[in-house]
């Protein structure tokens, strides 16, 4: 009898293995940090988390050609890994774990593989607090079920949460929860959007091609836990006689251009939300955790 991998549904990682792609990730991630080189940890991040590390990389190494002076390893500890079944590719898992960086909040990643000469690569990674993550679905060797992204049992399908949660930073509405990367985000927005003397402009974008494409682990509620990117301008202009306020060294190590009237700041962000089942009580999407990283500048 011929197996079909690609057909068959599967572990997505065996947790040896999960824990060895967390090791590489560490150990590359931290020589990448001290020497400030993207090259030393591009083979170990893609989507959303490579493009944010590789701009701070470029940033750190053109303030410091040297080296990162303030180096302190990452060391991850207290890992909860959660493996989904599923067939095909690409293949992902979640590595949820105690950092000694970002305080009390554990470190959340998503690693993904595209076949089996890749290499595990983390796209995602967020900081959430502890105790904040939902309880999964699990079967009785404790694999986690994958979710479509076109699922329909949802209150909104995975691939449509970036455009969704895009169009809610521009236009508001009542589709997500109130919370620190909602309402307090547009609030904080609208009051800087006009200072005097300068005007601060917002695009959002949905970000889902490739490695940014979103992923999502079955809630035991019925629902989702859905890991997905989105893209971001903000746009600075001074006023006649005036000027945009003197970038900090990192954002000037990636601005092209001079910067005479505006500066124009492109991000990148991953985000969890918590998607409820379609007909579920209280259907409002809820925004768990959100990191966000200058990516590029220009100055005009």
């Amino acid at each position: 009898m011929v197996v079909h991998g690609e057909r068959e549904v599967l572990p997505a990682a065996t947790r040896a293995e999960a824990a060895k792609a967390l090791e590489q990730f560490t150990t590359a991630y931290n020589k990448a940090d001290a020497a400030y080189d993207a090259s030393l940890d591009a083979p170990y991040t893609t989507g959303a988390l490579g493009a944010i590390d590789a701009a701070r990389l470029k940033a750190g190494r053109a303030n410091n050609p040297g080296g990162n002076p303030q180096h302190t390893p990452l060391a991850l500890s207290d890992v909860t890994y959660t493996i989904p079944k599923k067939a095909g590719w690409p293949r992902w898992f979640v590595a949820d774990a105690k950092s000694n960086k970002g305080g009390d909040s554990r470190w959340v990643l998503v690693f993904t593989r595209g076949d089996l000469s890749e290499p595990w690569q983390a796209a995602c990674l967020t900081l959430v607090a502890p105790g904040a993550l939902p309880e999964f679905t699990k079967d009785e060797d404790g694999w986690a079920e994958a979710v479509p992204a076109d699922s329909a049992g949802l209150t909104v399908a995975p691939k449509d949460l970036s455009q969704d949660y895009a169009t809610y930073l521009k236009s508001g509405g009542d589709a997500f929860k109130d919370g620190t990367y909602t309402s307090v985000l547009r609030a904080t927005r609208a009051k800087n959007s006009s200072k005097p003397g300068l005007v601060q402009q917002y695009i959002d974008e949905p970000l889902t091609n490739d490695d940014f494409a979103p992923l999502a682990l079955r809630t035991a509620d019925g629902g989702a836990l859905v890991f997905f990117s989105t893209h971001h301008y903000v746009k600075q202009t001074a006023a006649a006689g005036a000027a945009v306020p003197t970038p900090n060294k990192s954002v000037a190590a990636l601005t092209t251009g001079e910067i005479k009237q505006s500066l124009t700041m492109e991000f990148v962000a991953n985000e969890i939300v918590l998607d409820p089942p379609r007909g579920a009580g209280g259907q409002q999407l809820s925004v768990l955790s959100r990191l966000e990283g200058l990516t590029a500048a220009k100055g005009e």
